[in-house]
């Protein structure tokens, strides 16, 4: 996914729901910090943008965002990408990642005023899923310079508690690994 299919995306789920305050959360975040010819290939390989509403009871504007222009939706087939619909709790974040949320808005934005989870709190929640899509994606960032791996150990340090340590121990594991 591009910068410009990204946008398209915001302005339709801005249109279904009427709400202009959007998260994304996925791996689509990247593009607030990076233009996608920085990139590498393993970056912008997702056909999809995982989007959540900042005041989004009971799930209500996730729900229509997946049925407007969901996986499979008409939107889907004639553009070939689509938003996912989630809560703004799917992704697990560092404490203090609403203090570090990246603007993107510009004309192409429409009416949506976006914001995007800071790519080293991104890398951190693709980590902690450790799908082989997600550990592609941070090895790619990480290979290619665009991510600091001494602030990834300390982001994974302030994870949740819930967690009992085992992910940011996963996760210190993995970067001994890939440093």
């Amino acid at each position: 996914m591009n910068r410009d299919q990204l946008a398209h995306l915001l302005r339709a789920a801005c249109e279904v729901t009427g709400d202009p305050d959007i998260l994304v959360v996925g791996s689509q975040s990247i593009l607030a910090s990076h233009h996608e010819d920085e990139l590498p290939a393993p970056a912008t390989a997702s056909i999809e943008a995982d989007i959540a509403f900042l005041n989004d009871p009971g799930d209500a504007k996730a729900d229509r965002v997946d049925g407007a222009i969901g996986e499979l939706s008409l939107f889907h087939q004639q553009f070939g990408y689509y938003a996912q619909g989630v809560s703004v709790s799917t992704a697990v974040l560092p404490a203090g990642w609403r203090d570090r949320l990246v603007r993107w808005q510009s004309t192409v934005t429409g009416r949506a005023t976006p914001v995007f989870i800071d790519k080293h709190d991104l890398v951190v929640s693709k980590l902690v899923a450790m799908r082989e899509k997600d550990v592609a994606f941070a090895s790619a960032l990480i290979e290619a310079g665009l991510i600091d791996v001494d602030t990834l150990r300390f982001r994974a340090q302030q994870l949740p508690d819930d967690l009992d340590g085992r992910a940011a121990a996963r996760i210190a594991s993995f970067l001994d690994h890939a440093s």
